[in-house]
C-alpha cells in the first residue's frame, strides 16, 4: 500500500484550522481548493486519498457538488482490523470500496451548525447516517467529529475519528 500512498503525494500545503470539539472552525473567506485537494493538503487523509483514487471517485469529489464529507483520518483507517484497507483497495473489491466511501458523503453543503441540528442524513450511496449532538460534541454513526467546517470550493469536510461502514 505504501507505493500507492507515495504516488498520491500531491504536495499541496493549505493547513486546516483546528476547532475545539463541538465548535466550528472559522470559515475561510473563499475556499480555493476542492474537497480532494483540501483533504490531501491536510496531510492526515493519505489513506482516504488512496481509497478515493482506487475507487475512481477523485473526479466526482473534484466536481461541482456541493458535498459534505465526513472524512476519516489516517489513524481511523489504521484502527480497522489488520488487512482491511489492503483488501478494500484490491481491484476486485472496488464495488465494496465505493459503497464504504460514498457512505461518508452527503449531498449538499452542511456546515457544523446544520449538522448539529440533524438526527440523520442520507448519504450518496442511499444509506442513512445517525447524527447525535450532545454535550457540545457531534457524532455521526458513532464516529466523533474531531474538526468541523473545513471549507472547500465545492463543499465542506468534517473530520471524524472512525471509518463508517454501511450496515454496521
Amino acid at each position: 500500500m505504501r507505493p500507492l500512498l507515495l504516488a498520491l503525494s500531491l504536495g499541496l500545503a493549505a493547513p486546516l484550522a483546528l476547532a475545539a470539539p463541538g465548535t466550528a472552525a472559522a470559515p475561510a473567506s473563499q475556499a480555493q481548493s476542492d474537497i480532494v485537494d483540501t483533504a490531501v493538503a491536510a496531510g492526515q487523509f493519505n489513506t482516504l486519498a488512496a481509497a478515493l483514487k482506487a475507487a475512481g471517485l477523485v473526479d466526482t469529489l473534484k466536481g461541482d457538488g456541493p458535498f459534505t464529507v465526513f472524512a476519516p483520518t489516517d489513524a481511523a483507517f489504521a484502527a480497522l482490523p489488520a488487512g482491511t484497507v489492503d483488501n478494500l483497495l484490491k481491484p476486485e473489491n472496488r464495488d465494496q470500496l465505493v459503497a464504504v466511501l460514498t457512505y461518508h458523503v452527503v449531498p449538499g453543503r452542511h456546515p457544523a451548525a446544520k449538522v448539529a441540528g440533524m438526527d440523520e442524513a442520507t448519504t450518496v450511496n442511499g444509506a442513512g447516517l445517525d447524527i447525535a449532538a450532545t454535550g457540545g460534541a457531534v457524532t455521526v454513526q458513532g464516529a466523533r467529529v474531531l474538526q468541523a467546517d473545513v471549507n472547500a470550493s465545492n463543499g465542506v469536510i468534517h473530520v471524524i475519528d472512525k471509518v463508517l461502514v454501511p450496515g454496521s
